[in-house]
């Protein structure tokens, strides 16, 4: 698409005269001749660039500036050249100076320059807010549930050591959400963090990625490369899906933890290896080392400090909150202001959720495009995996004493109604019992629906 460019210069010479340069170039030009013709202009379009003379028939353009500059790049042409008059229009907003005469040549550059300059600043300001986005997408840890609380109080009291940590949890539950807060809380939170997904990296290059290799350590290898282990030096490696690597690794990797050197593949010297491991999993990596797949010492060398990242279903009362975030923070279409309505959310909170947070925020963005233009996303928008059905039932609860059986009718009813969000009828039919006995249990148990 072709760049368009207004033109606004009283004289009507050399209007066209611009006009012309600028089409020569490839581009489409508009030309007005005062700030009254400009702004009628501006309310129905949008330019690419904005040339703009100093001294118009209506007023000077000075105090415009700042307004134009705002969505496009300005060049100002003037016939009084100064460095005084320089400085002022490039102080109101000014992105280039261009005195007259007008020299086809330099018209061309400055508007090439212009244009070029703003491409890279927009560039610039897009990556920067997706970082920040993506900063705050792994620093905020969404939620307030117990299991929720839990998982920050470790993560605090872990994260000023220098521990290696080794969290546990199904696949998309935020295992490396959990990394990321370890790291962002630690006094290495200034320098590198590096993940690593073993999951990804064949066996014969994972080696080379991880700690390095020299020149001619094999074929290919023309020069020396610094692995993924100096990378993160002084910072943090997160290794996700430790349970994935293989025999010779685990070798290695357990030299680096118990003495903190390592040697590039091909290389014949130690090098320090200042960093903090953080290993995840999804795997029982106990029942791998008396399977012989993983190795026991390195094994409890990463079990240091464990932190378990409990699944979806553990922690229903962050469904709303992380539902919430997800509208609040989509990419692809920000034109309506959407939410769930109730019988929505109840259904999200009575899934089982066997893809976790990761499946959750698929749910919500796809019922975001199939809501279509409607403020209010219903139940019947929300569509969720190959089967809807719950993996088996566990009941988690803990007592520091042999629970009797109202006690257990009262953890098992306070379950229920986390589960189907406070709707009495869909715990009565689950429980098997009538609607008013719910209630009764409710009051009787002094429950908050």
């Amino acid at each position: 698409m072709k760049p368009n460019t207004l033109v606004i210069e009283d004289d009507e010479v050399i209007n066209l005269m611009i006009m012309k340069y600028i089409k020569d170039i490839g581009h489409k030009a508009v030309g007005v001749h005062s700030l009254a013709d400009a702004d009628r202009y501006l309310t129905d379009h949008e330019p690419d660039l904005i040339i703009t003379d100093v001294r118009l028939p209506d007023g000077d353009c000075m105090a415009r500036l700042p307004d134009y500059s705002e969505n496009q790049p300005v060049v100002v042409l003037t016939a009084y050249g100064s460095v005084k008059n320089a400085v002022e229009v490039m102080k109101a907003g000014a992105s280039e100076y261009l005195t007259k005469p007008i020299n086809p040549d330099e018209l061309t550059l400055i508007v090439q320059r212009a244009l070029d300059n703003a491409a890279l600043r927009n560039d610039h300001q897009f990556c920067k807010r997706r970082l920040q986005a993506k900063e705050n997408s792994t620093s905020l840890m969404i939620g307030k549930s117990q299991a929720l609380d839990e998982v920050k109080q470790l993560i605090g009291d872990v994260a000023p050591s220098d521990l290696t940590v080794l969290i546990l949890g199904e696949s998309g539950s935020g295992k490396e959400l959990i990394a990321h807060a370890i790291h962002q809380h630690s006094d290495r939170s200034g320098r590198n963090f590096v993940a690593v997904d073993c999951c990804t990296l064949q066996e014969n290059l994972f080696e080379s990625e991880l700690f390095g290799h020299e020149r001619g350590a094999f074929t290919g290898a023309d020069k020396q490369k610094k692995g993924l282990i100096e990378g993160a030096q002084n910072g943090t490696l997160f290794l996700d899906e430790i349970g994935e690597i293989g025999a010779s690794i685990q070798a290695k990797l357990l030299r680096v933890l118990e003495t903190g050197k390592f040697r590039r593949v091909g290389g014949t010297k130690d090098l320090s290896a200042n960093v903090r491991i953080v290993a995840a999993t999804n795997r029982n990596l106990n029942d791998m080392c008396e399977t012989g797949d993983f190795r026991q010492d390195l094994y409890y060398r990463l079990e240091a400090f464990t932190i378990s990242s409990p699944p979806l279903r553990e922690r229903r009362d962050d469904i709303p909150p992380l539902v919430d975030h997800f509208i609040r923070n989509h990419s692809f279409s920000c034109r309506i202001n959407k939410f769930f309505t109730k019988d929505a959310i109840r259904k999200l909170v009575a899934y089982d959720w066997p893809g976790n947070v990761r499946e959750l925020k698929n749910v919500v963005e796809r019922a975001i495009i199939l809501s279509r233009d409607k403020k209010t996303i219903r139940a019947e928008h929300l569509t969720f995996g190959k089967s809807e059905s719950s993996p088996a039932f566990n009941l988690n609860v803990s007592f520091d004493h042999d629970p009797t059986l109202t006690e257990l009718e009262q953890a098992y009813l306070r379950t229920m109604l986390e589960k189907f969000a406070g709707h009495r009828a869909m715990v009565a039919q689950t429980l098997g019992i009538s609607e008013r006995h719910v209630y009764r249990l409710i009051q009787k148990y002094e429950l908050e629906l």
